[in-house]
């Protein structure tokens, strides 16, 4: 994907953008509130969500997961981003894919799931009504990948090389009524504008492969130890480890972000423009989907006798602890700004005759009253 003033997103790609984020927000948010609906009280929501088995009031089942408020706060963010202009084209498209991604991974699940008729006691019309919400959400995510790659724009630095090549000038060169102003050769290119400085970068990319390769053993170890029959039905459900109806089985999601942290830092380590997005969000379901584990541990008093555990256990709660800290360090380094737009200082003062981004030469005469014979 071009990112940087090569590929600038329209205007309307943005609006486009943001008002697939808001409906990918707005699905979610409703079954979060049909969730506080139906529960006895409004806590057992957020007792649910960290791993407790709660009843709802009503026979049926819950909806919702510690993911979904954070899809819909990613989702939100990423619609607030793209609308800013003083945002770059590239971190707004990062932050586009970045949820086209998560959401696409973590709901392509329930659309087998929700239509194998595994979970015979449940209404049907609701499960019907979940697995349209998948298919919907899917919908959205495919159309914000087109908005993506079908909403950009050449400019910037392409134009002004063509501009120079066909005046005859050097390229680094500006000209403005007769008056040339060549830059000097051999200056290094401006940074493209939203990429990360190579420290933040690296640390976050330490801490996500980190933390993304730990998920993944963990995977590796349960599919030895279950069987291959027994962690396909995590892998891929089963009605015996249903837990909600927009929840993925256990282990697609672990997997799903295992896959989502690894391809991130593989992207902030090469300090690509559009990698910010990307491991803020997987750093941020990374954090989630610790915390819910070690909060858990907490709880049931597996932290209290810590000690007594068996090793195994001890093991899973020390990643988990693991996961979720560097989630959210590796939050706290993608977080920090980028590289500033340079071309923005320069189209500040513009020469007479100047195309834009080329700044003013320091004694460029001024634009003249009446054409010379023959201009």
């Amino acid at each position: 994907m071009s990112t940087g003033r090569d590929g600038v997103l329209t205007h309307g790609a943005r609006g486009i953008g943001a008002l697939l984020c808001l409906l990918l927000a707005l699905l979610t948010a409703v079954w979060i509130i049909r969730d506080l609906t139906i529960a006895q009280h409004g806590a057992d929501v957020w007792r649910t969500w960290l791993g407790e088995a709660r009843r709802p009031r009503e026979f049926t089942a819950w909806a919702t997961s510690a993911l979904d408020p954070l899809l819909v706060l990613g989702a939100l963010t990423a619609a607030v981003a793209t609308l800013r202009g003083a945002v770059p084209s590239s971190v707004a498209a990062g932050a586009l894919l970045s949820l086209a991604a998560a959401t696409a991974l973590l709901r392509l699940p329930l659309v087998w799931v929700l239509g194998a008729g595994w979970l015979q006691g449940l209404d049907g019309g609701l499960t019907e009504r979940a697995r349209l919400t998948a298919l919907a959400q899917l919908t959205l995510v495919a159309a914000l990948v087109v908005v993506v790659v079908a909403g950009r724009k050449s400019g910037g630095r392409a134009g002004r090389r063509a501009g120079h090549a066909v005046r005859g000038l050097p390229e680094g060169a500006s000209a403005a009524y007769g008056v040339v102003h060549a830059v000097p050769y051999g200056l290094p290119d401006p940074e493209r504008p939203g990429r990360p400085y190579r420290g933040p970068a690296v640390t976050a990319a330490v801490l996500l492969g980190a933390a993304g390769l730990a998920v993944a053993g963990w995977e590796i170890h349960w599919q030895a130890q279950l069987g291959g029959a027994v962690y396909r039905k995590g892998l891929l459900g089963d009605a015996s480890v249903f837990r909600a109806l927009l929840q993925p089985p256990v282990h697609w999601q672990a997997a799903a972000l295992a896959l989502l942290a690894v391809g991130a830092a593989a992207a902030v380590l090469r300090r690509a423009a559009w990698a910010r997005p990307a491991a803020m969000t997987a750093a941020a379901l990374l954090l989630v989907h610790g915390a819910v584990a070690v909060v858990f541990a907490v709880r049931t008093g597996e932290f209290g006798r810590f000690a007594a555990l068996p090793v195994q256990a001890r093991l899973e709660v020390a990643t988990a602890a693991f996961v979720a800290a560097a989630g959210l360090a590796a939050l706290v380094a993608a977080a920090r700004p980028g590289t500033p737009d340079a071309s923005r200082d320069a189209d500040g003062v513009l020469a007479y005759g100047a195309a834009p981004g080329e700044a003013r030469p320091p004694h460029a005469p001024p634009p003249p009253s009446r054409l010379p014979p023959g201009w």
